[in-house]
Order: C-alpha cells, then structure tokens, then sequence
C-alpha cells in the first residue's frame, strides 16, 4: 500500500509538468522546424544521452528499437518523464535568464514473445520558441533600413511504434516507424519609416521516418550497436494573415488564407555505439552520431543546414553486490555530450556540449527507479553576433517494471 502512494504522488508529479509549458525557449528555434528536443528515458539523460548499444531490459531504450528484443519475459516497462531548465543567454552588451518545465516522454513496452518486443512512445520531436525585437536590417539595393519584431512558438511531436526481434542468443533487428505531426506560429512585424506590416503564420506539419537499429549482446565485456535513421520528408502547409498599420489605420492584405509551405527534409543519419563492463559494476558507454544535414539542400533565411557529429560518453557505477542498506543499491552515473551542430550562422556552428550526473533511486520490493540527473551545457559562442545559452537542466524519469502473468508463490 506505500510502495503505491509512491507510484501515485510520482505519477502525479510528473504529470502536472507534462501538462506545463512544454516549450524550449531558444533563439536559435527560428529555424526550419524548431531545435532538435532530446527525450531519454531511465537513466540516459545522465550518460551523456549515449546507449545504442544497451539493451532494454531494465529501462525502455529509445536510443536502438534492436534493444526490445532482449527484453526479459513477463516483464512490462513503463517510463515518463520531465524535465527543469534554466537557461542564461548572453551577448556582448546584455544578459537573460528564463525558466521553463518541459514534457519530456512517456512510453511503455513489453514482450510479445521470447524473442521479441513493442514499444509504444510519445515524445516531443522539435521545440519552438522565440522572441526577437528591434532587430535592424539593411533594405535590398537601398541604403534605408528596416525593423523586425518576431515572435514564434509551436513545435512537431513524435509518436514512435518500435519492434525488436532477437535473431540469436547474441544479435538483435529492431524498426521504429516514426509519426511526425504539430505546428508552428510564426508573427513579424517589419517596421519602414511609420508603416507597419504584420505576417502572421501557422503551418501544419505531417510525415513519416522509419529507424533501423542492430544490437549485439555478449556475456563478455563489449556489446555493440547501430542505427541508420532514413531521410523523411515532412509535408507542410500554411495559413497567413497579413495586414499594414499606417497613421493608426488598419489594412487587412490577406486573411486566413491556406497555400503551400515549402516541405521540410530530414536528413539521412547514422549512429554506431559500444558499451563495455568491468567487473560486473562499472558499465561504459560511448555513442557517436553523423547527421547529413547538408545532403537536403535546405536553407534559411538567416542560416543554412549544415552535416553534424555528435559525440557522447558514460558510465554507469553499482556496487557489485545486492546489500541490506539502501544507498548500497543506488545506481551512479555521468556522461560528456558534444554536438557540432547542424546549424550554421554568420559562417559559425552553433555548438552545443554538457556534461550530466545522476542517481537511479530503486524503489523498495520492485525492480522500478526514479531516475534524476543534472546537466550543465553550453550552446554557441559570443562572437559573430551570435547569442551563447548557458543552461541548468534536472531530468526526472520514473521507469517502472511490472511483472506479468506470473502466480504468486506462498510457502
């Protein structure tokens, strides 16, 4: 009965931050589709976000769908998560601090038979938020210039349907079909001499992404894995208003009117990752990603696409033997995350690095955690009239573990 009053205030935690502003705040949201959000389940939050080559036998592994086929029997796994950001912008003449709580994912997963595994998540796919104002540009072949004011919101959701099939004792073939849908808003008010014209835009996006990943297990000390992401192509169409403001006069141009908005192309990417053990209670992990960005001939207004590399490392530390005391079962973790970025402005990469610790708290007489981690990153650099985000990031994750049709004993 206490084990439960748990699960439910956790529950009821987690939830209310789902159901809060769910929104990253970032200048750099303004392009394409919004910032790539990172959803990760159990204690990868804390490992750098690395684990291709994990399995999901005690967490959900979002990272490989191979994962699923080594999944254990009669086990079902549950995880939601959340996630406290404070972020720090700086340029070379002024500082901002902003708060937000973000929904991160919630997931479940099971057996569908020995061999194999389903996972059924929801998740946040892109994140857009943005507030810019009096932002001076030169007009083209004049030498007036022009003020804009921009303000955008919105972002794309993710719903994932993975399988995992073990193909032997050692190897594993999983597939993710991935679901992309959502929209975004976009308002600018351009400023010339005492006229303003205000663009207001909603686009809807919709498209598909299937997600290969292969999985190897050993008893031994290295396990290996790999994911090739296909190309997507995500359909988008899009409702504008425009109007002029001239001496306090009002003159609507265009109202709610549809038209095609250019598609937006997710790139080709690849992933590889190994994970190693020592003694049974020290587990590295190490995960490097390409994206090909550049291979979609996409551009911006302010920027282009450009390819990307991440790199991320962790490791994971319990004591070798089940003890009496709590803390004794308690999972420690740390990782180191760099991404080059897949964006380039003013002919710089938008650069992003962290590092992350954290702590798997079990929960007593099940094989459940709460996962917590904090990350300290880094985004961009003060130069080239670049804005740099200085973020705090505490992740909470509980990943529950249910047993299925299995009869209680009594002796």
């Amino acid at each position: 009965m206490k084990n439960s009053k748990i699960y439910v205030a956790l529950l009821l935690l987690i939830s209310s931050m789902s159901f809060s502003q769910s929104i990253s705040t970032s200048p750099y949201s303004i392009y394409g589709i919004g910032n790539l959000y990172q959803s990760d389940f159990g204690p990868i939050p804390s490992l750098g976000s690395s684990g291709l080559a994990l399995p999901s036998s005690k967490f959900i592994n979002n990272l490989n769908p191979a994962s699923f086929g080594f999944m254990t029997t009669n086990h079902f796994l549950f995880d939601v998560g959340g996630k406290v950001i404070q972020t720090e912008y700086k340029d070379n003449e002024t500082s901002e601090s902003r708060n937000n709580v973000q929904f991160s994912h919630i997931g479940f997963a099971f057996p569908v038979t020995s061999k194999s595994g389903v996972n059924i998540v929801l998740k946040p796919y892109t994140s857009s938020s943005y507030k810019i104002t009096g932002l001076k540009l030169p007009i083209e072949n004049s030498i007036e210039s022009y003020y804009l004011s921009v303000l955008g919101s919105g972002g794309l959701n993710n719903f994932d349907v993975s399988y995992g099939y073990q193909l032997s004792k050692k190897w594993a073939l999983g597939l993710t079909t991935s679901f992309l849908f959502g929209n975004t808003n976009d308002t600018r008010n351009y400023y010339v001499g005492t006229t303003i014209t205000t663009i207001d835009k909603d686009v809807h996006y919709n498209g598909i992404r299937p997600v290969l990943g292969l999985q190897y297990q050993s008893e031994a000390l290295l396990s290996f894995g790999g994911v090739v992401k296909f190309p997507a192509q995500v359909n988008a169409s899009k409702v504008q208003t425009v109007s002029t403001v001239e001496n306090d006069v009002t003159t609507p141009l265009q109202t709610d009117v549809a038209s095609n908005q250019d598609d937006f192309y997710i790139p080709f990417e690849l992933g590889v990752g190994m994970s190693a053990k020592f003694k049974n209670n020290l587990q590295l992990t190490l995960d490097y990603e390409r994206s090909f960005w550049s291979s979609t001939n996409q551009s911006d207004l302010y920027g282009s696409f450009v390819d990307s590399n991440r790199f991320a490392i962790g490791f994971l530390y319990k004591k070798p033997k089940e003890r009496l005391s709590y803390f004794d079962r308690v999972q420690y973790s740390g990782g180191f995350n760099f991404d080059t970025g897949s964006l380039e402005v003013n002919n710089k990469k938008i650069e992003d690095k962290s590092i992350s610790i954290g702590l798997s708290l079990p929960i007593d007489y099940t094989s459940s955690a709460l996962n917590i981690s904090y990350s300290y990153g880094q985004r961009a650099k003060i130069s080239g009239g670049l804005i740099k985000e200085n973020y705090h990031k505490l992740s909470l994750n509980l990943s529950l573990d249910g047993i299925w049709f299995v009869k209680k004993k009594i002796n």
